[in-house]
């Protein structure tokens, strides 16, 4: 039985994907689920976290997001059976590979898959969507009236948030960064039917870099402000010192804080924030808050484990009732694993690659 893991030589290398054979499974133990694969969804690893929580090692498994039947329960287990379909995450910590016919998961990683919602779907969809609702749910609360701004919005990760915001009742707006993408959020509509409104009420794009988002987000709202902004990275310097054409393409961290209403809240996915003087002042003024979006808070503690198990089960929920429709690209065999991860390590796939078994 072949497994997919990741090997860094030494900082600075490129990673290298091998697939190693495994010796046979672990017993079961008392809580663990054995669970057959039949989707992994693929994710950027982030090595830097794994080595500041002291989880880096040569091996890194690859692939965490999966869906499958149960096989087998340990004598503890409460919630599973043989031939249950589950999907969940599999913890930081696991030594396990979700891109291997056969896993040992605990329990409380694991919710029922509904059988309307198909393998790909459910793998493809459980990161995105634990992240937006860390973002919309947990570190804002996204409600009726609020406006959400979306930043990349046809990502795989910010088309769910546009999705969970506007079924929340949220005016929605997003940036996009082609005509491409442009198209892809105008095309975007509501699951029920004979509502032909589009989910975004406007669609900013940025591919030009004429166009003024804290302008234009200001004359949408008539001059208040957005209630809640979800980037996807921030310009920390001038211009001249961004070295790449993408992060040409973001907003400064003083137009986020321009475009902010009284009350509002900004969730950063940019670990590396800093907020001069008078940046934090013109919060204050504001009373806003920034938090820092990090899903993997919810695996590195079990403390709010009922609450993760609640996410997980409500992903499932609107995944079968068309709420969330998932940005992905076709299913991709097995044998294919190790090219389409070295494309997801460069961030240069722009749909959820998912590998079907």
């Amino acid at each position: 039985m072949k497994a997919l893991y990741c090997q860094q030589n030494s900082s600075g290398e490129e990673m290298t994907f091998i697939f190693q054979e495994r010796e046979n499974l672990p017993p079961t133990g008392d809580n663990d689920v054995k669970v057959q694969v039949r989707a992994c969804a693929l994710s950027w690893i982030d090595t830097k976290l794994l080595s500041e929580v002291k989880l880096e090692k040569e091996l890194l498994p690859v692939g965490r997001e999966i869906s499958g039947v149960v096989l087998e329960v340990g004598r503890k287990v409460s919630f599973f059976q043989p031939d249950d379909e589950v999907a969940g995450i599999l913890p930081l910590d696991s030594e396990e590979s979700g891109l291997c016919e056969v896993v040992l998961v605990h329990e409380h990683y694991l919710v029922h898959k509904p059988e309307k919602v198909c393998w790909v779907e459910a793998a493809g969809t459980v990161r995105d969507g634990v992240r937006a609702y860390t973002a919309l749910h947990y570190l804002s609360q996204v409600s009726p009236g609020k406006t959400v701004l979306v930043m990349d919005g046809a990502s795989p990760f910010g088309t769910i948030a546009i999705q969970l915001a506007q079924h929340r009742g949220a005016k929605v707006i997003s940036t996009a960064y082609s005509l491409e993408d442009k198209q892809y959020l105008e095309r975007l509509r509501p699951a029920v039917e004979g509502m032909r409104q589009p989910l975004v009420t406007r669609v900013i794009d940025v591919s030009n870099g004429k166009i003024d988002v804290a302008e234009s987000c200001l004359e949408e709202t008539g001059g208040l402000g957005v209630d809640i902004v979800v980037d996807a990275g921030v310009k920390l310097y001038s211009a001249e010192d961004e070295s790449t054409s993408k992060s040409q393409l973001l907003p400064h961290k003083h137009d986020i804080i321009t475009l902010l209403g009284v009350g509002g809240n900004w969730i950063t996915t940019e670990r590396n924030l800093q907020l001069d003087p008078p940046d934090s002042h013109s919060l204050f003024l504001k009373g806003a808050t920034v938090s820092f979006l990090n899903e993997e808070i919810w695996n590195l503690s079990n403390i709010e484990q009922g609450k993760y198990l609640c996410i997980l089960e409500d992903i499932m929920e609107k995944l079968s009732s068309s709420v969330f429709r998932p940005q992905l690209d076709e299913p991709i065999p097995l044998y294919e694993a190790k090219v389409s991860m070295e494309i997801v390590q460069k961030n240069q796939a722009r749909k959820r690659q998912v590998i079907q078994f």
